[in-house]
């Protein structure tokens, strides 16, 4: 199974979250955007501050973060992606979602069937509008 992954998947996956993506070990190609890198990084050091989550576990979700996207197509935050995400969309999205359905809309003819994976419910929403199957939500 050909699927875009958004940082909410990853993360729940990574940090041992309750309900994590039903099909994620049928996942074939994961695709996402480079701003998985920067969120999924981010969320672990605002965790670290918040939670004071100690070294150990941030050092390993750090390096679970990273080993795993080493496996994703990812998208480069090019032009391209910019100007669409710039775009209207048929519902409302903020600036990172926008961004990640860019991206998924620029690559959708480069992988057969590409399906959306997210538990963000507005991010879900849009995908499903923009004609995409939507996991997750």
């Amino acid at each position: 199974m050909n699927v875009y992954v958004d940082s909410s998947v990853l993360l729940r996956v990574i940090l041992g979250e309750p309900e994590p993506l039903a099909t994620w070990r049928e996942i074939e190609v994961a695709v996402s955007s480079e701003l998985i890198r920067i969120e999924c990084l981010r969320t672990i050091d605002r965790a670290r501050i918040e939670s004071r989550l100690g070294d150990e576990a941030v050092s390993r979700h750090r390096a679970d973060v990273l080993d795993a996207i080493e496996g994703f197509d990812l998208v480069p935050l090019a032009t391209n992606v910019l100007e669409r995400a710039a775009e209207p969309f048929p519902t409302l999205i903020g600036t990172l979602d926008a961004l990640h359905l860019s991206s998924a809309l620029l690559v959708r003819e480069r992988y057969e069937r590409l399906r959306f994976a997210t538990h963000d419910r507005v991010l879900g929403i849009a995908a499903r509008a923009m004609g995409f199957a939507v996991e997750g939500i």
